[in-house]
């Protein structure tokens, strides 16, 4: 039963309390079933039950640094491909016909975007640091489709800008 425990206890340690809830509750589950039987007088059932809460325990902490780490790799891939779009728009809107005063108001919901997607990536990379990879998820919500919005409205406007007068 310690043995259980102590896998229990590993097992939330490695994450299991987010990234294997199942099989770390059916491990809890079956120390308290192992308990009972101790108190029943049944020790060969007790015995069953710790060793397969061990088993269970040992798993869950197995599943949650497999989850941890699948959770961590799509956190970096969706920062990434926003860093990436965002890379993108900056560079749109500092080409220098884009800088125009003229161009301001026809820019104003593309920029607003980007500043409001800049925050976005700062929170994710935040949660990342963290390894709170539900936040990151959160944080950047809708945000890569936000973006490629404004890039579109970014094109478009500058695709209907006067070509460069030859000198």
């Amino acid at each position: 039963m310690n043995q259980a425990q102590g896998a229990i206890d590993a097992a939330r340690s490695a994450g299991a309390d987010k990234f294997a809830v199942e099989e770390l509750t059916a491990a809890i589950d079956a120390l308290k079933r192992s308990e009972e039987a101790v108190t029943d007088g049944d020790y060969r059932q007790a015995l069953n039950h710790a060793l397969d809460s061990r088993e269970r325990a040992r798993s869950a902490a197995k599943m949650a640094v497999d989850g941890k780490a699948n959770a961590r790799g799509a956190a970096e891939a969706k920062v990434a491909e926003l860093a990436t779009l965002l890379s993108r728009a900056h560079a749109q809107l500092n080409v220098k016909d884009m800088t125009s005063p003229r161009l301001a108001g026809r820019l104003r919901v593309p920029k607003a975007t980007v500043a409001a997607t800049d925050k976005k990536l700062q929170e994710a990379r935040t949660a990342l640091k963290a390894e709170d990879y539900a936040t990151v998820t959160t944080a950047m919500d809708g945000a890569a489709a936000d973006l490629q919005a404004a890039l579109t409205q970014i094109d478009a406007i500058a695709t209907s800008l006067p070509a460069p007068r030859k000198r």
